[in-house]
């Protein structure tokens, strides 16, 4: 079975702050196409992404599919609040990219 980088698919891969003590991440997608690939795939769920990140899925507090922006969207709890003793990315900008190298299945025979 082929395969694709889910960063060859998406138009957006980023994180940033959502408040002062948890991280959101962005997925965003040009294409419905690419979208519904990824969102199928099952590759991005809330359990996928706690293992991509090494995290218990209990620090994940949100985790959409928002179709109608061609989106996967998902929140984490922060260890530490922004800006505190220890924290390394106050704006939490640097976190995604473990995404990037996430491989998406595309069934035998696609291109």
């Amino acid at each position: 079975m082929k395969t694709v980088k889910l960063v060859d698919l998406a138009k957006t891969i980023r994180s940033k702050n959502a408040g002062t003590d948890r991280i959101t991440f962005d997925i965003i997608f040009r294409e419905r196409e690419n979208y519904d690939l990824v969102r199928k795939s099952g590759a991005i769920t809330r359990q996928t992404v706690a293992a991509l990140f090494g995290i218990p899925a209990a620090r994940i507090v949100d985790f959409v599919e928002f179709d109608p922006g061609f989106a996967i969207k998902f929140t984490i709890d922060r260890l530490r609040p922004s800006g505190s003793f220890g924290e390394g990315d106050v704006f939490g900008c640097q976190q995604y990219a473990p995404l990037l190298d996430v491989e998406i299945p595309r069934g035998n025979g696609a291109k």
